[in-house]
C-alpha cells in the first residue's frame, strides 16, 4: 500500500536541514524502489527554500511507515516541528502501473 509522509521542518531549520541532507538522501536510496516520489516542500515566492519533505512510500502498514519516518535522519537531527503520515492512491501519471 503506498502511503504520503508529509514532514514539516520547524522554523528556520535550514542548517539542520542542509547539514543532515547526504545522510537523508542515503537513507532514501536504502529504501531502494519502496520510494516512489520524494522531494522537499518548498516555501512560496521569487526564492524558494525548502520548508519540509513530501515522500510516497510502498509498505505494508502505516506502522512501518512511521518507524522510516522517525529513523530518517532528518527526524534524528530534530527537522521537522510535525509529521503527517496519510495512505494515498496513485491514480495517473507515466511511473503508476496500469491497472489490470
Amino acid at each position: 500500500m503506498l502511503f504520503m509522509i508529509l514532514a514539516h521542518d520547524k522554523a528556520n531549520s535550514l542548517d539542520i536541514r542542509m547539514n543532515n541532507r547526504p545522510a537523508h538522501l542515503e537513507y532514501l536510496k536504502g529504501a531502494g524502489t519502496r520510494i516512489k516520489l520524494a522531494g522537499p516542500i518548498l516555501s512560496p515566492g521569487d526564492d524558494p527554500k525548502p520548508v519540509g519533505s513530501m515522500i510516497v512510500i510502498d509498505a505494508a502498514s502505516a506502522g512501518a511507515v512511521r518507524l522510516f519516518a522517525e529513523n530518517d535522519p532528518y527526524a534524528s537531527a530534530g527537522l521537522f516541528e510535525k509529521v503527517e503520515i496519510k495512505p494515498w492512491k496513485a491514480v495517473t501519471g507515466d511511473w503508476v502501473p496500469a491497472e489490470g
